[in-house]
């Protein structure tokens, strides 16, 4: 009678946590999304300091097209998918979710604790389970110009912070120049240098000179704190350390909430 007893609240434990796996999955179609692999690898950053005589600046405050460091997903949508302005999703792909990879190998332990081990039950198992706990996230959205080719790439942090923008990459072609390896090389080296300079016009006028080396904006000489570089044709905004302290919360989180079995001894 007991063994009778502890098989049916077993079978009730596994109904549960299926009917909990696949819960509202009906208004989310996990094969119309994009899901990416969250690489988990650490937080690396170079030093940093001011020139002389410079200053810092808010590049908190910096914008590349409207969008800013601290957005979060629900601006960033209002700013580019609800309205008309000069930048629109990429055609395929401009939303990614990703889960954490230290909660995605404790949902795929409780999966498997739960007798799911064919690959794909498996893989819609541990989705259902974050999307219900608030694990997956919107973690990158794509833009694009199509009239002159930029584009715009945003990267967000996980809902343990918010799920706010901590990067923001921007990308031109002023570096290429079609024919630069042709026969008239000076021609067209004198073309793309002209681009470049024009490119560096627009950004100090926006910008300002950099505050750090030849092309960073630092607001103090710590880099986990907002900064921005330039490069040939590409800007990049980030927030170093709102990105290293979404990581060591999910890390310490995932730890903390693993469902290990109950050992007693």
């Amino acid at each position: 009678m007991i063994k009778k007893f502890l098989f049916f609240i077993s079978l009730c434990s596994v109904l549960l946590f299926v009917s909990v796996c696949r819960a509202d999955d009906e208004e989310f179609d996990f094969e119309d999304v994009s899901i990416v692999e969250n690489s988990g690898s650490d937080i690396t950053t170079e030093s940093i300091s001011l020139n002389p005589n410079a200053r810092v600046v808010n590049v908190q405050e910096f914008d590349i097209a409207g969008a800013m460091l601290g957005m979060s997903y629900d601006e960033i949508n209002d700013l580019f998918f609800n309205g008309s302005g000069l930048y629109a999703p990429r055609r395929e792909n401009s939303i990614i979710y990703t889960i954490n990879q230290d909660w995605k190998y404790n949902l795929d332990y409780e999966c498997r604790q739960n007798k799911i081990y064919n690959p794909a039950e498996l893989e819609k198992c541990i989705y259902s389970l974050a999307r219900n706990r608030g694990l997956l996230y919107v973690s990158e959205i794509h833009l694009e110009r199509q009239f002159t080719g930029e584009t715009i790439d945003i990267y967000l942090t996980s809902n343990a912070t918010d799920n706010v923008v901590w990067r923001i990459v921007y990308n031109n072609d002023v570096d290429v120049m079609d024919g630069i390896d042709s026969e008239e090389n000076g021609k067209f080296a004198n073309q793309r240098e002209k681009k470049i300079l024009a490119f560096w016009n627009s950004v100090l006028e926006k910008y300002g000179a950099p505050n750090s080396d030849e092309d960073k904006w630092i607001s103090s000489e710590n880099a986990y704190d907002p900064m921005m570089q330039a490069y040939y044709g590409q800007l990049v905004l980030s927030d170093n350390g709102l990105n290293a302290t979404d990581s060591a919360k999910n890390i310490q989180s995932a730890r903390e909430n693993f469902q290990a079995k109950p050992y007693a001894f």
